[in-house]
C-alpha cells in the first residue's frame, strides 16, 4: 500500500469510528470475486464480455464501497455527502496493494512489472434538496459522481454514462416530466472538454410506458496553441422507452445517434463520454438496443439483450456490430437456481471481420428468488469460441473453457 492509499485509508477509518458521525451513516456497495481456471491459460480468461455476456466470463476482483451521510436537514432543506472508493485487481494474491514490483527477465534489459491492484476515488459529492422553493424534491449537486448511468446488467454494457466531476440540477418538475441539467468534465488528454448533459425523463406515453430523452454535447475548450489539431465538438442524442409488465418483467428500447468521437463510440460500445478532441474523421453513428427481463412462468425468468450499432467514417470503412445475449434462469426454490447464458456477436471494423460466442451453465444460490436477488454464489462452466482468430486465446486455439466459483453482491 503506497503513501497516498494509506493516508486515504486512515482518513476514511477515522470518519467511520468517530462517534459523532457513525450514527445514520449510509453504507452501500458492490463486489464480485471468485476463483477460476481455464483449459490452456491457467487462470480463467475473459472474452468480449460486453458482447457475449458476463456470466462465467469475468476474471477480476472488483469492489465499490459507498459511504454517505446527511449533514444537515432543517426547514425543508438538506445537504448530503456521498463518497465511493473502488478496487480492481486480478485476485491472484492474498495482500493486494498498489505497490508495483519489477524484475529483469532472464537477466536481460527487458523489465516485467506487476501492479497488484488499482484504487480509485469514484465519487465524492454534495447533494442538496429544498433549495428551489417551488420544487423541494429537485436536487442541486456538485462534485464527482456516477451520473444517472444506464446499463445492461448481463453484459455490463454502459450505453449512457457521463459520470465524472461536475455540477448540476436534476429532477426538476417541468411539464409532465423531470428535467436534469449538468456539466461534467471529461478532458481529452491535455485538451479541456466539458460534457453538457440535458435529460427529460418520466414522459408518460401510455399505461406502464415512459420515455426519456437526452442530449449530450462535448464542448471542446482548446487553447490557441491546440486549435490546429482539434476536431469538431461531438454530440449524442438518446431516446429510451421503458415498458413495465412486459411478460411479467420490464423492457427497454433505446435509440441513439451521435457524431464525431461520440459517433465512433456507437459501434465501439462506448457510453457517450471521454470524447477524443483530436478526432476529425467526420463520423456519424447510431445504435438500436433492446433489453430487459421477462418472467414467462413462476419459476422462470429470462434476461436478454439485442444490440445493433454502426459508425460511418469519412476516412475509413464503416464499423458495425450486432450481438445477442440471453440468460434464462430456472428457480428450484426461494434460494437455488440453475442459470444458462448464451451470447453471440458479429462485427466488421474497417473491413476486418470478427465474431464469437459463449455458452455458460451455472448452479447458483441467492438471497431470494428474484432475477436481481443478491448476494449470489455461483459454480459455473463456460465455453468460449472465436470464429475468426485461430489464436484468439494465445495458445494456438480458437476455443477455450472456464471453470470457476464466483460471488456477486450489491447492497
Amino acid at each position: 500500500m503506497n503513501k497516498h492509499t494509506l493516508n486515504l485509508t486512515i482518513v476514511m477509518t477515522s470518519v467511520l469510528v468517530s462517534s459523532s458521525v457513525t450514527a445514520d451513516v449510509d453504507f452501500h456497495g458492490y463486489m464480485r470475486a471468485g476463483i477460476g481456471v481455464s483449459g490452456e491459460n491457467g487462470q480463467q480468461v475473459r472474452f468480449q464480455s460486453n458482447k457475449v455476456g458476463r456470466l462465467g466470463n469475468e476474471d477480476d476482483l472488483y469492489a465499490e464501497i459507498l459511504l454517505g451521510k446527511e449533514l444537515y436537514n432543517q426547514n425543508g432543506k438538506s445537504f448530503y455527502v456521498d463518497s465511493m472508493v473502488a478496487l480492481l485487481s486480478d485476485g491472484s494474491n492474498d495482500f493486494e496493494g498498489t505497490n508495483t514490483s519489477c524484475e529483469l527477465i532472464n537477466n536481460s534489459t527487458e523489465v516485467s512489472c506487476n501492479n497488484d491492484a488499482q484504487f480509485a476515488i469514484r465519487q465524492f459529492n454534495i447533494q442538496s434538496k429544498g433549495l428551489i422553493a417551488r420544487d423541494r424534491e429537485a436536487v442541486a449537486w456538485a462534485g464527482k459522481r456516477y451520473y444517472q448511468r444506464h446499463d445492461i446488467h448481463i453484459s455490463d454494457f454502459y450505453y449512457w454514462d457521463t459520470s465524472g466531476s461536475g455540477a448540476g440540477v436534476e429532477n426538476l418538475s417541468v411539464g409532465t416530466g423531470k428535467l436534469s441539467l449538468a456539466v461534467l468534465r471529461q478532458d481529452s488528454g491535455d485538451v479541456n472538454v466539458n460534457n453538457i448533459d440535458i435529460r427529460y425523463a418520466e414522459i408518460k406515453l401510455w399505461q406502464d410506458a415512459n420515455l426519456e430523452l437526452g442530449f449530450n454535447y462535448g464542448l471542446i475548450n482548446e487553447t490557441d496553441a491546440q486549435k490546429a489539431g482539434i476536431g469538431d465538438d461531438p454530440l449524442m442524442l438518446t431516446a429510451e422507452i421503458t415498458m413495465a409488465d412486459v411478460i411479467g418483467g420490464l423492457n427497454k428500447t433505446i435509440f441513439q445517434y451521435a457524431t464525431e468521437s461520440y459517433g465512433e463510440q456507437m459501434a465501439g460500445l462506448g457510453a457517450g463520454n471521454n470524447p477524443d478532441a483530436t478526432s476529425n474523421d467526420g463520423v456519424d453513428g447510431y445504435r438500436i438496443i433492446n433489453w430487459g427481463v421477462m418472467a414467462p412462468a413462476n419459476n422462470w425468468e429470462i434476461g436478454y439483450q439485442l444490440v445493433y450499432a454502426n459508425s460511418s467514417f469519412d476516412s475509413k470503412d464503416d464499423h458495425s456490430i450486432f450481438n445477442i445475449v440471453a440468460r434464462p434462469m430456472y428457480k428450484w426454490d426461494e434460494n437455488m437456481r440453475t442459470i444458462f447464458e448464451a451470447g453471440w456477436f458479429t462485427e466488421e471494423n474497417d473491413n476486418v471481420d470478427s465474431s464469437g460466442s459463449k455458452l455458460t451453465l451455472a448452479q447458483a444460490w441467492a438471497a431470494g428468488s428474484s432475477f436481481w436477488a443478491r448476494p449470489e454464489l455461483r459454480v459455473y462452466a463456460s465455453y468460449l469460441s472465436d470464429y475468426e482468430n485461430d489464436d484468439a486465446f494465445g495458445t494456438g486455439n480458437d476455443t477455450e473453457y472456464n471453470l470457476g466459483i464466483q460471488v456477486e453482491a450489491w447492497w
